[in-house]
């Protein structure tokens, strides 16, 4: 487990970690200058169980807020540290505040320069426990001892321990099946040995040799060389421990703190978070529905625009639906703590106003009723979730591998749910070999979609046998995985809906067959068309050769548009596949030799007249195959 410090300035932070542990966390030439602590320190605590606790010591200085939060963001349990000289501060509000945003559900309140409080009287003591108590009142602080210690004497030292060693008992481990996560909050090189990122492992396991990213902007792979945990080489490193990692294939200088830790390829970054959102009560003002603050996720800082779900304003104190949208991308987990910061601090107690739970981290933009969709997560079980998780994903579906960093759920359990749901219907495995997985609502929809699709075609073609099995698709969606695509046309056959044969589909009983007569009929004109190349017939003249109605003609010109035998460039010019095909490939190799062709040059090349040249310029023009500058054309892709 991890136990973090937490208060104001001077208060005493790091003396008292270093009289616990023996160990000065104070790193840097700066702090030792100054007195104070700049940046995160770490250590570690062996308590009365013989469990040992990684320590992590924060700034108390407001500059330096960003810092204390990078290191809260893992901490288990919490020392609150007052000294009795001066008693609650406004940093001393403020890092509760993160604290309970940040979701630490234990500590121990330490008064720290107890050996003060003789010179200051019994009345200054009762009146700094008295504010503390108030301080702390609904919070879980509320009812924690509070140890007097002295870092200076040794005072109160073991009493302290003991008070930590009790109020670890009950605190829950970390999810050690999650996905791996891990915050970077220090990065550094080791002659000889290379890169090394610190953190504190939040989810999962890692393993020496396991092939990792850092995210955003590393996603590697890269290799873990080694592990260390309080400074012992370890072969595997488990969720709730502080973790140094030495990385090959990494330079120093391209990770920094904010970045995560993850395996490669398992967790993916995102500009966009569902979250459930509290404004503390000391916020001065209501939340607009729209407001720019300062995210601090895990280590990472970030610019985010809040977005209140179907809510016009949310009141200090109140919690609510919203969606964060990011300056720049994240890596994060379901059910990870946040908080969020003003440019203005708030009256004695600093600038943090707001922080919450993350509860989807790929949503797509939310918009009006929104809220009723993200509502569903917070009562949602095991199996609602993954089905809630389908939904989202749409047509794409997701992979088990997907489900499960997007939910973080144990392997274990995640393949119960998906198993149950999938005897229920709810879910639906489309790919075994890869384990992608439909929601059983969205291929609901997805199979009145494809019907509705066939039945206007059918009623806007009604001589053609029905629709190709690619353009069907296309419709549907250009992104539909085939494997979907496949069993969709299964489904829809084995429930007599539609007919499959070759590359068409249609709907059961609809689409026409041409008779030999049409047939022969088509054939003729396929044969007109091919034998004059690139100055075929009009439809009205084909009217006049086939003596058919010219309505008719159309219907038979489509089946063969459809069969890829000819292509319409006009209203009236329909022109051989192949012909039109050949005169592309010419027109393409004059342009990437000469850059430039003329309307003249251009009939030169079609070997025909104006009636012909003309819909030929402007069909390449529609093709994207020509741009047309002044009287020139030139090729539109190099």
């Amino acid at each position: 487990m991890i136990i973090g410090t937490a208060g104001h300035i001077d208060h005493g932070k790091t003396s008292l970690v270093k009289a616990l542990t023996g160990i000065d966390t104070d790193r840097l030439k700066e702090e030792k200058r100054r007195g104070i602590t700049l940046e995160l320190g770490f250590a570690h605590l062996a308590l009365e169980d013989g469990t040992v606790a990684g320590v992590v010591d924060v700034p108390g200085h407001e500059r330096f807020v960003k810092a204390m939060v990078a290191g809260a963001g893992g901490v288990d349990l919490a020392v609150l540290v007052v000294a009795a000289d001066e008693g609650v501060m406004p940093q001393t509000r403020e890092h509760l505040d993160i604290c309970r945003l940040l979701g630490v559900k234990a500590g121990v309140i330490a008064l720290t320069k107890a050996d003060l409080l003789s010179e200051l009287g019994e009345e200054w003591s009762a009146l700094v426990e008295a504010d503390l108590v108030s301080l702390v009142a609904g919070t879980f602080l509320e009812g924690a001892p509070v140890v007097r210690v002295s870092a200076r004497t040794g005072e109160g030292l073991d009493a302290l321990r003991a008070a930590l060693t009790h109020a670890a008992r009950g605190l829950p481990g970390r999810p050690a099946e999650g996905p791996a996560f891990l915050p970077v909050d220090r990065t550094f090189t080791i002659k000889g040995f290379g890169t090394v990122v610190t953190g504190t492992l939040l989810s999962g396991v890692l393993g020496v040799e396991e092939a990792v990213a850092l995210l955003p902007g590393l996603p590697g792979p890269s290799r873990v060389r080694g592990l260390q945990v309080h400074g012992a080489s370890v072969s595997r490193a488990e969720a709730g421990q502080r973790v140094a990692v030495n990385l090959a294939g990494v330079e120093s200088e391209a990770v920094s703190r904010g970045m995560v830790l993850v395996r490669a390829g398992e967790v993916p970054e995102t500009r966009m978070l569902d979250v459930e959102l509290s404004l503390l009560p000391a916020a001065e003002a209501a939340l607009p529905r729209r407001r720019k603050l300062l995210l601090h996720l895990g280590t990472a800082q970030v610019e985010a625009t809040v977005a209140l779900l179907d809510l016009e304003k949310l009141e200090p104190g109140e919690t609510a639906l919203a969606q964060l949208r990011l300056s720049g991308p994240v890596a994060a987990l379901p059910g990870q703590r946040f908080i969020l910061r003003g440019a203005k601090a708030l009256p004695g107690r600093g600038a943090t106003l707001a922080g919450g739970r993350v509860l989807s981290i790929t949503p797509p933009r939310r918009r009006r009723g929104g809220s009723e969709v993200v509502a569903q997560l917070l009562e949602a079980d095991t199996g609602g979730q993954v089905a809630w998780l389908l939904r989202q994903a749409g047509y794409r579906g997701l992979t088990q591998a997907e489900i499960f960093a997007r939910s973080a759920l144990a392997p274990k359990a995640l393949a119960r749910a998906l198993e149950l749901q999938g005897s229920r219907g709810a879910v639906l495995l489309v790919d075994r070999e890869r384990r992608l997985y439909l929601s059983g609502e969205v291929f609901e929809g997805l199979q009145a979609r494809a019907l509705a699709l066939l039945a206007a075609f059918h009623e806007r073609e009604p001589l053609r046998e029905g629709l190709s099995r690619e353009e069907l698709r296309q419709r549907l969606s250009g992104e539909l995985d085939a494997r979907i695509f496949a069993r969709l046309l299964q489904a829809l056959g084995e429930g007599g809906r539609v007919e499959v044969e070759r590359e068409v589909v249609r709907l059961k009983g609809r689409g026409r067959t041409l008779t030999l007569d049409e047939e022969a009929t088509r054939a003729r004109m396929v044969a007109d068309l091919m034998a004059a190349a690139l100055a075929p017939p009009s439809v009205g003249e084909l009217s006049q050769r086939l003596k058919l109605p010219s309505a008719r003609v159309q219907e038979l010109l489509k089946v063969a548009v459809a069969e890829g035998r000819v292509v319409r460039v006009s209203e009236e010019l329909y022109f051989d596949a192949e012909a039109l095909r050949g005169l592309r490939e010419r027109l393409v190799t004059h342009l990437r030799e000469s850059r430039e062709i003329s309307t003249q040059a251009f009939k030169e090349l079609v070997g025909q007249s104006r009636k012909f040249v003309i819909p030929l310029s402007e069909y390449f023009d529609r093709e994207k195959v020509t741009l047309r500058v002044g009287d020139k054309r030139v090729l539109r892709r190099a």
